[in-house]
Order: C-alpha cells, then sequence, then structure tokens
C-alpha cells in the first residue's frame, strides 16, 4: 500500500527513477528545454527546482563549495553543474522560485502518451520582453494599489478641462 506516498514512481524502481530524473534534469539544464511525458515533467520539476535554489549564491565560499558538491551529488555531470553554476544562476537570482515551466503538447500517436514540454522560465525568448518587466520587485503594500488609480484620474482630470478649452475654441470659430 502507497498510504500518504506522493511521489511518483514512473513504473520503476529507485535506482532506475533517480538515474532517469537525473539524466533529464543534466538535459534540461544543458539544453534549457525538452520534451517528455507529462508525468516525468511533473515529476522532473520536483527534483530540478531544489538544484536551481541551490544555485543562489549564499555568504561564504565553503557555502558555495558545498552547494556546487550537493548539486553534483545528485547530477554526477561536470558540464551541467558548471552551466547551472554559471548561466543559470546568474539569471535567475532574482527570481523567487518557480524556475520551470511546463507546457502541455497533446499526445503521443504511438502510445497515446501526454507529452509536455518543461523548460527554465527565465531562457524563454518569447516571453522575454515581460520576464524583464516582472523582475522589478513588486509593491507589497495596499496604499500603493489605492494610489494609482487617483493618479490616473487626476491625470483624467487635467486632460478633461484641456479638451474643454479647446472645444470653446473651436466653437467661435466654426460659428
Amino acid at each position: 500500500m502507497r498510504h500518504g506516498n506522493k511521489n511518483n514512481n514512473l513504473g520503476r524502481k529507485k535506482a532506475h527513477r533517480e538515474a532517469l530524473l537525473s539524466n533529464l534534469a543534466i538535459q534540461l539544464i544543458t539544453h534549457k528545454r525538452i520534451v517528455t511525458t507529462l508525468a516525468k515533467a511533473k515529476a522532473l520539476r520536483t527534483y530540478v527546482e531544489p538544484l536551481v535554489t541551490k544555485t543562489k549564491k549564499t555568504a561564504s565560499k565553503e557555502e558555495i563549495m558545498h552547494n556546487h558538491r550537493v548539486v553534483f551529488s545528485y547530477l554526477n555531470d561536470k558540464t551541467a553543474v558548471k552551466e547551472l553554476f554559471t548561466v543559470v544562476a546568474p539569471k535567475i537570482a532574482a527570481r523567487p522560485g518557480g524556475y520551470t515551466r511546463i507546457i502541455k503538447l497533446g499526445i503521443r500517436p504511438g502510445d497515446n502518451a501526454e507529452k509536455a514540454m518543461i523548460e527554465l522560465v527565465d531562457f524563454n525568448e518569447i516571453y522575454g520582453n515581460s520576464v524583464a518587466t516582472a523582475a522589478e520587485p513588486a509593491k507589497k503594500t495596499r496604499r500603493s494599489k489605492a494610489t494609482a488609480p487617483k493618479k490616473a484620474t487626476e491625470a483624467a482630470a487635467e486632460v478633461a478641462p484641456a479638451e474643454e478649452a479647446s472645444s470653446t475654441e473651436e466653437t467661435p470659430a466654426a460659428e
């Protein structure tokens, strides 16, 4: 019985599952996006996101080297670890979490399995412009949200008298 066991075993034994997730994680880090089944993508997300979180810089060099070793113990690939710490880490530094995105692609014709594309969020060129604006820290107070509409109404009130003045000037000329 699997009471309270929430991880997806993917129909594999523990060693095979860990090898699969490690290889998928290496490919995701190197290629920034991969296509796999939906179940594997969901399992990969829970495997990769803690590793990406460990790449954020910490206070001392000892902690940084420790994080390198911990990530290497999961991936067992020097080039992927180097890519993760040198290329991926600077891009995700401002992001508080949610480093991956899963996009469903439909079914695979051969076995009717659901396909999905999993990608690192900050490396998508299509959504690149919105990510740059979202990197700004969000305002956390209600007061700032309440003042934004007032500014908009004040701007509209300033525009309205100017339009009235221009319309009064046009009416004598039209007569």
